[in-house]
């Protein structure tokens, strides 16, 4: 562990655990957010810290900088370039499959058609099921995924149970906060980040933060230029981790990391890894499942 970090999440069930300390007590926090927007990017030498031992460097659609977004070779590809994270999106067919896609739709007779509303098989053969990934990248790497249709949540849990996958290191995602709700409160197994933008948060962060850390989700995840040091913090300060999405440039994934985000997101698994070499250290492996 690097001096001066604090160590990541426990393994322990993600859905069982939580924080003592009271939401009301923790709202007596100064808004350090509102003024560090201006300045913390511009003059961070030091890094900040972040929550997680090891943050996860994500790998946006799979390596889709360098491979056909959503597929396995872009997966592996990841994973081959040192990327610790996948990212991904979740759709089910008509006949139940869980696949990896990030539009939900496929053209067939010369247009578009829901996934939803076309078989597994009669799907054209780059979209992979969940199964598929882990049969092609095993199962040691942190995995994201924005759940498009929430009917993919029980395929996704099934599937990451019969292949081994730990569910603490599987991230849940959705933009909708009703559905965040939803599975906190009903102890999915799993860990659920609500994904947002700071404009769409009309309570303001300090209340969507505390009440994430009330309900017992892991996760904020926010577009990288919605994020500050300050920011980071505060969600720190509630037990709550801090992702970012959508940073693509060198200077922009360094800073992410000095912010001391746990989780980030981008394209160019080359760019990510070299950042998180330069801010953090090479990216750790994961353990082998129940080492």
């Amino acid at each position: 562990m690097t001096p001066g970090r604090r160590s990541g999440p426990s393994t322990t069930n993600p859905a069982t655990s939580r924080n003592t300390t009271s939401v009301p007590e923790r709202l007596n926090t100064t808004p350090a957010y509102e003024r560090t927007r201006a300045s913390s990017l511009g003059t961070m030498q030091q890094r900040l810290p972040s929550m997680m031992e090891n943050p996860v460097a994500f790998a946006h659609r799979g390596a889709c900088a360098h491979a056909p977004e959503n597929t396995l070779e872009a997966f592996a590809l990841a994973l081959r370039l040192g990327a610790n994270g996948i990212e991904t999106d979740a759709w089910v067919t008509a006949d139940g499959a869980v696949v990896l896609d990030h539009d939900g739709s496929v053209r067939r007779r010369g247009r578009r058609t829901a996934i939803a509303a076309v078989e597994r098989t009669a799907l054209p053969a780059h979209i992979p099921t969940v199964a598929d990934l882990f049969d092609a990248c095993g199962t040691r790497f942190h995995l994201s995924v924005d759940v498009k249709d929430p009917a993919a949540l029980t395929g996704i849990l099934r599937t990451c149970s019969e292949a081994g996958f730990p569910l603490e290191n599987l991230w849940l995602c959705h933009d909708n906060f009703s559905v965040v709700e939803t599975w906190a409160q009903t102890r999915v197994p799993a860990r659920i980040v609500d994904s947002s933008r700071l404009q769409r948060i009309k309570e303001g962060p300090e209340r969507r933060i505390a009440r994430l850390a009330e309900i017992g989700a892991s996760a904020l995840n926010m577009h990288q230029t919605d994020w500050t040091g300050g920011l980071a913090a505060l969600a720190h300060r509630f037990g709550v981790l801090a992702f970012g999405w959508d940073a693509q440039q060198d200077h922009r994934l360094s800073e992410m990391f000095r912010m001391g985000l746990d989780g980030v997101y981008s394209d160019h698994v080359d760019r990510i890894v070299a950042a998180y070499r330069t801010e953090i250290g090479g990216v750790p492996p994961l353990p082998v499942a129940g080492s």
